[in-house]
């Protein structure tokens, strides 16, 4: 099966608002600027899609990724763990106006609510955060004498995530620590959709180095020059 698509406009035109959106990258890493982009594009042409659920690391920096599209008005929830960076301007500004609403969810807690989904697990026991604000109303247990917090799987409509290599058939590779919740969010998303540096013929990637299977994978594009936030936010970029 052939997963690629004729252009990255045609990858997401069918992100409906509402949906709830899981944007791989840590900061800058492994984040899939051009197919947020193609979203924000796609959003100044029709007003869709908008009132999007976000879950990704970080709110946003600068002017450019999950940032732009804050400024842009399609964000109505961020789930993330570090709401923060070195410019958090849209994030925070938004937030403090009322018009975007934040669900903070420690990063490891993060990561295994959406491996948990992806591996079918409703719910799980987690120490972190007992005791604090982030426990309220969520039921607690005890175990071996201590208490532990009971958090739901998350899952999503749709996962944008980058990939270094990917096959026709889906099969992926990371770049590093690009890697970072990509994986994860591939199984936990209905549809993933995957920009990715360089696209092979299948067979062309050693089984041993495959990371996330091409089960998990709806859509391919090839991004060969992707751009970089770090590069951006230094340029002074802004979508």
């Amino acid at each position: 099966m052939n997963k690629v698509y004729p252009s990255i406009e045609a990858a997401v035109a069918d992100i409906k608002d509402g949906s709830s959106v899981m944007i791989g990258g840590f900061g800058g890493a492994g984040a899939p600027i051009e197919l947020i982009d193609a979203l924000i594009e796609r959003h100044r042409a029709s007003g869709s899609p908008g009132s999007l659920t976000v879950i990704n690391n970080n709110a946003g920096n600068g002017a450019v990724g999950i940032a732009a599209m804050i400024y842009a008005g399609m964000i109505a929830k961020m789930v993330c763990s570090f709401p923060r960076s070195s410019d958090p301007k849209a994030f925070t500004e938004r937030y403090l106006a009322g018009k975007i609403e934040l669900e903070l969810v420690p990063q490891g807690t993060l990561a295994e609510r959406i491996r948990s989904a992806g591996a079918g697990i409703p719910a799980f026991y987690t120490p972190t955060s007992y005791g604090t604000q982030l426990a309220e109303g969520k039921p607690v247990a005890e175990f071996d004498g201590r208490h532990y917090v009971q958090e739901r799987w998350l899952k999503a409509d749709v996962a944008l995530i980058k990939a270094e290599i990917a096959d026709r058939k889906g099969n992926l590779t990371y770049n590093k620590a690009a890697r970072n919740f990509a994986p994860l969010m591939a199984m936990a998303a209905a549809t993933t959709i995957v920009q990715a540096r360089r696209i092979v013929e299948p067979g062309d990637i050693d089984p041993e180095h495959v990371v996330t299977p091409g089960i998990f994978v709806d859509r391919l594009i090839e991004v060969a020059d992707a751009r970089q936030e770090e590069v951006l936010l230094r340029e002074g970029a802004k979508q």
